[in-house]
């Protein structure tokens, strides 16, 4: 690795940092959610919401550029301006005076959150392919899942002091810290000889590599679907935890403790991935969730709300939810950056893209049928998750690596 000070540690801890930009950008807001409903938009308190969604889809634009432009220019590069990006736009955030600008600094700062967000996952097919890189993802996303455990927790204690406003500061030093931290240890992992001019010629041909290619359509498709139950149940779950159940007091301790336990499933992943492969790990997910959507859906049809049992059922059916995302996008992943490793820039820019727009839109969507109760977000879960497994069902299965 060209220019690298890192141990193999240090690396995954610096690319799950990387990755947990986005985890911290979203997680870190949910507490604020009421008190920027309360001041910038009274009368559509919903329109709150709205702060997760457009970070969303600004990511999912930007991850179309970031991986073209640093095939061409280097990973160092775009990861050092858009991390510029997203701190300078956290500080516009926390000087906005209206929704409509916080909202557009949040768009904004989703495309420069793109760059770590996306480029760490091409650093990581510089360095390793197969089920080896599938582990290592896993273990970046160990990491990675503890992020939301702590954010609404320094989301909360950040707005006690500070107000809402505050959390914007803290994305702001948030970024400082993983840029300097980046552009001291981190060296250039894709050397000048392998750089692909940025040149929109090659876009379609490269587009229509991917396409192509059976194992990346259906990897990508399924992880899309995958998405929207995550962001569906991340832009629903405060609301739910505040109208559903009354337990908006207690949400960041709740929040904490089902990220931690979502944590163990990718954990779990890495050691079970190398035997088992991609496909296998993924399918065994799907299925399990599939399951236990149904249970709830059966559960949320008939009972009340208004006990303690039908919150702890939601608890759990929502830690399962998290769980599997573990077992499921890192995979997934893997599996479409996999015979794209020549273009694995382009390759994770389109995945991503793609991807987290869908989602983003489809979330957006879900958010909009909220009737105070969960049941809206689990019919959507049960159909995203039954054709996320039909799917899944199609893709080629993974053969072990020789060198494993």
């Amino acid at each position: 690795m060209e220019g690298s000070k890192l141990s193999s540690r240090e690396l995954i801890a610096l690319l799950a940092m990387m990755v947990g930009t986005v985890a911290f950008s979203v997680d870190g807001m949910l507490p604020a959610l009421p008190q920027i409903a309360d001041d910038l938009s009274p009368d559509a308190p919903k329109r709150a919401q709205e702060i997760l969604v457009w970070f969303m889809v600004g990511m999912g634009v930007g991850t179309f550029f970031v991986g073209p432009l640093s095939d061409a220019f280097g990973r160092r590069k775009v990861i050092i301006v858009g991390l510029l990006f997203y701190i300078a736009m956290g500080f516009v955030a926390f000087i906005s005076s209206s929704l409509e600008i916080a909202l557009i600094a949040r768009f904004f700062q989703g495309l420069g959150a793109a760059a770590p967000r996306i480029v760490s996952q091409a650093i990581i097919r510089d360095l390793f392919s197969g089920r080896k890189m599938a582990q290592l993802i896993s273990l970046v996303m160990v990491i990675f899942s503890l992020t939301p455990a702590f954010a609404p927790l320094v989301g909360e204690q950040i707005m006690a002091v500070s107000g809402w406003r505050g959390i914007f500061l803290a994305f702001v030093l948030f970024g400082i810290v993983l840029l300097t931290w980046f552009s001291a240890r981190l060296g250039e992992t894709l050397p000048p000889e392998k750089r692909r001019v940025f040149q929109r010629s090659q876009i379609l041909p490269s587009l229509r590599e991917m396409y192509a290619n059976r194992q990346v359509r259906l990897a990508i498709f399924t992880q899309s679907l995958s998405y929207v139950t995550l962001f569906s149940s991340v832009i629903l779950i405060q609301p739910i935890f505040d109208q559903s159940f009354g337990q908006a007091n207690s949400f960041a301790k709740w929040f904490a403790l089902i990220a931690a336990v979502s944590a163990v499933s990718s954990l779990l992943n890495a050691r079970l991935v190398i035997r088992f492969g991609m496909k296998k790990m993924v399918l065994a997910s799907l299925i399990g969730q599939i399951l236990a959507t149904l249970f709830a859906l059966a559960y949320f049809s008939q009972a009340s709300l208004g006990n303690s049992l039908s919150f702890f059922v939601y608890l759990i059916w929502q830690t399962g939810v998290f769980f599997q995302v573990g077992f499921t996008l890192g995979n997934l992943n893997a599996l479409a950056l996999q015979p794209m490793g020549h273009i694995a820039g382009f390759a994770s820019s389109v995945t991503g893209g793609v991807s987290t727009v869908f989602a983003a839109f489809l979330a957006s969507f879900v958010n909009q049928l909220f009737d105070g109760t969960p049941l809206p977000l689990v019919i959507s879960s049960l159909v995203m998750v039954c054709i996320a497994g039909v799917v899944a069902s199609r893709l080629p299965a993974d053969a072990p690596d020789p060198s494993l």
